[in-house]
């Protein structure tokens, strides 16, 4: 195969990814609460183990 069979199939299969990218059940407000949960929750076990005593 060649690099420019390669690079017309590359472009053939970007120009098919063309219609937004997003996935219909990935919400980004419940992904972005869900990463802020868990972080918030990652902090929040930090500081436990890392209080002065």
């Amino acid at each position: 195969m060649s690099i420019h069979g390669t690079a017309a199939q590359l472009v053939t299969l970007a120009a098919e990814g063309e219609g937004g990218g997003n996935h219909e059940s990935l919400q980004p407000i419940i992904t972005g609460g869900g990463a802020f949960i868990v972080l918030m929750l990652l902090l929040w076990i930090t500081t436990r183990f890392n209080r002065d005593r």
